[in-house]
């Protein structure tokens, strides 16, 4: 018996980790099949919003090391906007997985889309 408890208790902790782990700073969750890691090392953060350059057909994002956790040379992406997800707060995020050349998902604020 005493060997279920610790797995439950284990399971709790695993979810309890896992829900902190994908977490904006300001505190709205990104999902799950977006972040890997945590706030120190997972592949989702806010960006700032003059990286981001509309245009007719999408988003153009070029980040620059400090931009970025991953990013440590000059990167340009293109998200169109049918896979633009809508950011939790009124800023810019990017996940970037599995390299700091691929864009894994893109946030952008209500008012942005």
């Amino acid at each position: 018996m005493i060997g279920l408890t610790a797995v439950i208790v284990t399971t709790a902790a695993l979810e309890d980790g896992a829900a902190y782990a994908h977490m904006a700073d300001s505190g709205w969750t990104y999902p799950p099949a977006c972040c890997h890691g945590d706030q120190a090392s997972g592949e989702c953060q806010k960006i700032p919003s003059m990286t981001v350059t509309p245009r007719p057909d999408g988003y153009v994002v070029v980040l620059r090391p400090g931009d970025h956790r991953k990013v440590t040379h000059q990167n340009r992406y293109f998200v169109p906007y049918d896979v633009v997800i809508p950011s939790g707060d009124d800023n810019f995020h990017i996940c970037l997985h599995p390299t700091e050349e691929h864009e894994n998902c893109f946030f952008a604020p209500a008012n942005a889309l």
